[in-house]
């Protein structure tokens, strides 16, 4: 689902940078801080990088990546 929305044209122009970085677009861009921010509401005590981490992980097993760890 869709839904228009109002954002500052501040924060377009922010993720319009960041977007060519990372190789997203402005929208999705965007949505990667909401997703993002909002595990961080979540998770007060998570890292940024740990959040990252997770998130890659949760999109590596929705892409089929996944394998049996090893202990030791």
């Amino acid at each position: 689902m869709t839904a228009a929305v109002r954002i500052s044209d501040k924060l377009v122009r922010e993720a319009r940078l960041f977007s060519k970085v990372d190789n997203r677009s402005v929208t999705g861009q965007i949505e990667h801080w909401a997703r993002i921010g909002k595990c961080a509401e979540e998770n007060p005590d998570l890292t940024y990088d740990l959040i990252k981490e997770i998130l890659i992980g949760l999109e590596e097993l929705e892409q089929g990546e996944s394998s049996e760890y090893k202990f030791g």
